[in-house]
């Protein structure tokens, strides 16, 4: 082991007993929890996030929670600044940084550094956005495929937000986006990591978990969390909040879009699409130590794991 800071990334797709593990471990040993959940910012949006509970955060607490309205947005370039902010803090105190969520964009933008990529320009987006209306995102994907080849493989067919910026990219830029990625990367973090990954390894089981999870947000309230937001006033269906899944679903019954059922049915599928886009990213953390909570016995592997690491 180098004389560099170690830290622990928890990550894993959603409803994977994630949050469960993270608090189990901060109560075994000396690790401070860091949300990696770009849903899990967002103020009054607890409910279908699956946020812990107040209980659950004065016992274990998790920085960077609650940290945006959901009129407003929070870039990967942000996670990473606020991130390494709380890992030296917590440092600082003698402990370990745990990184624990589901969005892996925010791992990589830790681990490997990002680019120095163009703005956001609302115009392009909103272009995009009604090309892809049109043609759909698949078709949308066959031409980042053709710009951007290398990029193309990377992000999945039914990834619509990773897909429309990458064509923002190469619009403003004029470049792929993976060449500007490569070319302009800040510096990857000084830190000895240990990676875990939670999650059921049969993907039925993992399916199963994600259905239930719902119609238990349903039943604690999550509907009428929706039809807060929904009656603000002042935020629409296109905000990076509100295209979080389930809101997203949740949102267009709301409009009329679709009835009760077929929100259910819509969330559900979506989820089940982002579980399967988490693992894509998950398979490629060859030295991750895999966990799955419904084996016996697998927590006890995990905290022996940790507790030589941390020796």
């Amino acid at each position: 082991m180098s004389d560099r800071p170690r830290a622990i990334f928890l990550m894993g797709p959603t409803a994977s007993g994630k949050t469960d593990l993270a608090i189990e471990l901060r109560r075994h040993f000396p690790v401070d929890i860091i949300s990696v959940d770009s849903a899990l910012v967002y103020r009054g949006m607890d409910i279908g996030t699956a946020k812990p509970d107040a209980a659950t955060l004065a016992m274990a607490p998790h920085a960077l929670i609650d940290i945006r309205d959901p009129l407003e947005s929070y870039s990967a370039a942000e996670f990473r600044e606020d991130a390494l902010a709380e890992m030296a803090s917590i440092v600082k105190k003698h402990r370990v940084p745990l990184l624990a969520g589901g969005t892996m964009l925010y791992f990589r933008a830790l681990s490997q550094g990002l680019a120095d990529l163009p703005a956001a320009d609302p115009e392009v987006r909103a272009r995009l956005e009604a090309e892809a209306e049109r043609k759909g995102w698949p078709a949308m994907h066959r031409r980042l495929a053709r710009l951007d080849p290398a990029l193309g493989e990377r992000i999945h067919p039914n990834d619509p937000q990773r897909i429309q910026r990458a064509l923002e990219v190469i619009e403003l830029s004029g470049r792929p986006m993976s060449e500007l990625q490569d070319e302009q990367a800040l510096p990857a973090l000084d830190y000895d990591v240990l990676r875990i990954v939670a999650c059921p390894r049969p993907r039925a089981v993992l399916h199963r978990r994600i259905e239930q999870r719902f119609d238990e947000m349903v039943r604690q309230g999550f509907l009428a969390e929706v039809e807060r937001l929904f009656r603000r006033g002042d935020l629409h269906a296109d905000l990076p909040s509100m295209r979080c899944v389930g809101y997203r679903q949740a949102w267009a019954g709301l409009a009329g879009e679709y009835g009760p059922a077929e929100v259910r049915e819509k969330a559900i599928a979506a989820t089940r699409q982002l579980a399967k886009r988490q693992l894509t990213w998950l398979r490629r953390e060859g030295d991750a130590l895999w966990y799955d909570p419904t084996e016996d016995g697998a927590q006890d592997d995990v905290f022996e794991n940790v507790r030589e690491f941390l020796e």
